[in-house]
């Protein structure tokens, strides 16, 4: 069943985020059941959200690369999850790609 991913990590700056992404490296290395993922940054905070196939392709994926990435580059705090069972799904057409 596909999930939507949202998460809230107060604290985070962009170079941090794009630590954790460099290290990941989830763009060149695309998770297993990974289809989207939107990052921004408002009112202090990192915002996340992403569509996974499953919820165990995300937990296995945050607990195994993510988490990992996090402590080597020493983020503080946690992360507010909610993961939320996807009802419809549209992409535009001609959209893809990382940027």
């Amino acid at each position: 069943m596909a999930v939507v991913m949202s998460l809230r990590w107060d604290g985070v700056r962009p170079e941090q985020y794009d630590a954790v992404r460099d290290r990941v490296g989830w763009e060149d290395d695309r998770p297993d059941g990974a289809v989207l993922h939107v990052a921004w940054f408002e009112g202090g905070a990192l915002h996340v959200t992403d569509v996974w196939e499953s919820p165990a392709q995300f937990e296995e994926f945050f607990g195994n690369r993510i988490l990992p990435a996090v402590e080597e580059t020493g983020l503080a705090g946690e992360p507010e999850v909610v993961v939320t069972p996807l009802h419809r799904r549209f992409v535009a057409p001609g959209v893809s790609g990382a940027a």
